[in-house]
């Protein structure tokens, strides 16, 4: 696996994961799997569709996990 994603939900990250930090991961993830680090033009938009899905899906991936002994905020 890719040893530079980090770990994105409590108690790895003291607060929620930042739109950056998410964001990073799944351009981490969309390198190992394509096996490119920059794309070629001809292939950017399937390279940049991929980092969004995948953003998208961490995205709610931490929204929706109960970690058991920590408390998320709760909207006021």
């Amino acid at each position: 696996m890719c040893r530079s994603i980090k770990t994105l939900r409590p108690p790895a990250l003291p607060e929620e994961a930042t739109e950056d930090e998410i964001r990073a991961a799944a351009l981490q993830y969309v390198r190992k799997v394509s096996g490119f680090r920059a794309p070629a033009e001809h292939n950017r938009e399937v390279f940049d569709t991929a980092v969004e899905a995948v953003a998208a899906a961490t995205a709610d991936l931490l929204d929706g996990l109960e970690v058991r002994g920590s408390h998320r905020p709760t909207a006021a």
